[in-house]
């Protein structure tokens, strides 16, 4: 593929859950995994979470598939990830950082990464999350540490530094990939990328946007120009 995305070392996997969309883009090489999570399950209408699972495991057994528990109690939680687990060896379990009281998940993404389970822990924000997430998964199975650098972004803070700390923090096992979680534009991407961040999950919208990956401004510069002029004359405007 003679392209700017073949040149991107960082691994774009989409993020959404409509499994039309999940199928069209498994037709595309440049999409090396996918991740669901239950918010985008329930905007997508999703009311059977284990037949829509199977559905999608069923065509995508190659690459990688993240479901996410949504029990709030850690021994539910394990029951959940241990039967979501057992649904192929292309799924990863997402393991919430904490549960809704605070109550941080580390016992149990250190009991599930000791039995083998590959493991994304998700909704991750701090370094002092990232390192300790890192100890408890020690390398054991094979693991995906979600930092949502775009909602970090959405407080004013640069995750640029923060990005590049977890990635030394991951670096400690060869079996740990960090994901640049919930990013915001397309620049995103080129982000994860010079940091040399494993993994960045993508939306729809900013997916649609990856064919502009260089694109000649000037070129952009007159399609904006004509569609001011299109909308303007279907607008029927007079002065």
């Amino acid at each position: 593929m003679n392209s700017p995305i073949a040149n991107l070392r960082v691994k774009i996997f989409a993020d959404g859950a409509d499994k039309a969309a999940m199928l069209d883009l498994y037709a595309k090489p440049w999409i090396r995994g996918f991740t669901t999570n239950p918010t985008l399950m329930r905007k997508a209408g999703i009311k059977d979470y284990e037949r829509f699972a199977g559905d999608v495991l069923s065509s995508i057994r190659d690459r990688p598939i993240s479901f996410e528990v949504f029990a709030d109690e850690f021994d539910e939680m394990e029951r959940q990830a241990r039967r979501i687990a057992s649904w192929g060896e292309n799924v990863y379990v997402k393991i919430p950082v904490t549960n809704t009281r605070r109550e941080p998940s580390l016992d149990l993404i250190c009991r599930l990464s000791q039995d083998g389970v590959k493991l994304n822990v998700t909704a991750i924000f701090t370094l002092a999350q990232v390192r300790d997430v890192v100890v408890a998964l020690g390398g054991r199975a094979p693991a995906y540490v979600s930092v949502f650098a775009g909602r970090i972004a959405d407080t004013g803070r640069d995750p640029l530094p923060i990005m590049s700390a977890a990635l030394e923090m991951t670096g400690m096992y060869p079996g740990i990939e960090l994901i640049w979680a919930s990013p915001r534009e397309l620049f995103n991407v080129i982000q994860a990328d010079q940091i040399g961040c494993h993994i960045i999950t993508v939306t729809g919208d900013i997916l649609k946007k990856l064919e502009m990956l260089g694109y000649d401004l000037s070129e952009y510069s007159l399609d904006t120009v004509k569609m001011f002029h299109h909308d303007a004359q279907q607008s029927r405007f007079a002065l």
